[in-house]
């Protein structure tokens, strides 16, 4: 089933962020290149990026869904683990996004328990949308799919590799989900405005 991408839901804007989605622009790239001349970005550059607002991002801080800046400055892992619960929130609870990210990564102020630095998450998590495009894919091809872009995943945790491909799953999932809802939500919008005219 290919979803009409004619309206522009599918593949308009990079998973987790306001910033749109070109040929040379993919999310699989983002963070590379804006980490690629800066150890660190501030909230004002975060909030540009994500649109999110400031408060918004200090209450999952205060929260501890993710941790705090070293000097005012957020660092690429901190950005992908925002830019990935913000991708989610859209029909995911907030309760249990940061359940997952601490399935995966335990504390979000520790490194010590982490099965993989949150911006490598973000790559195969965006390499895994990009690979699906407008495309349906079944629990199988989408298993099929995880199992290709995480091939290079080195497990430093027992467990580690089967705790990331379930979660990339759930991921991947509850991303699709909000994109049919913004899809549902344009059709909607649709029938409102034809049944004006």
């Amino acid at each position: 089933m290919i979803v009409n991408a004619h309206r522009g839901v599918f593949n308009m804007y990079i998973a987790g962020t306001q910033v749109e989605q070109t040929a040379a622009l993919k999310g699989s790239t983002l963070l590379e290149r804006v980490f690629a001349v800066t150890s660190g970005i501030t909230l004002s550059q975060v909030t540009e990026i994500t649109g999110l607002c400031a408060p918004t991002l200090q209450n999952w801080i205060k929260r501890g869904w993710t941790s705090s800046p070293v000097n005012k400055k957020y660092s690429i892992d901190q950005v992908a683990r925002m830019i990935i619960i913000n991708a989610l929130r859209d029909v995911m609870p907030l309760e249990n996004i940061a359940y997952l990210m601490q399935y995966i990564n335990g504390d979000a102020n520790s490194r010590l328990d982490d099965i993989i630095p949150e911006s490598q998450l973000y790559f195969y998590f965006s390499v895994i949308n990009e690979r699906c495009g407008n495309n349906h894919f079944d629990e199988k091809q989408t298993i099929k799919l995880i199992n290709e872009v995480c091939s290079d995943y080195k497990e430093n945790t027992p467990g580690g590799e089967k705790r990331l491909k379930n979660a990339l799953k759930i991921m991947i999932y509850t991303y699709r989900a909000s994109l049919y809802k913004k899809e549902v939500e344009q059709m909607i919008a649709e029938l409102r405005e034809n049944s004006l005219n």
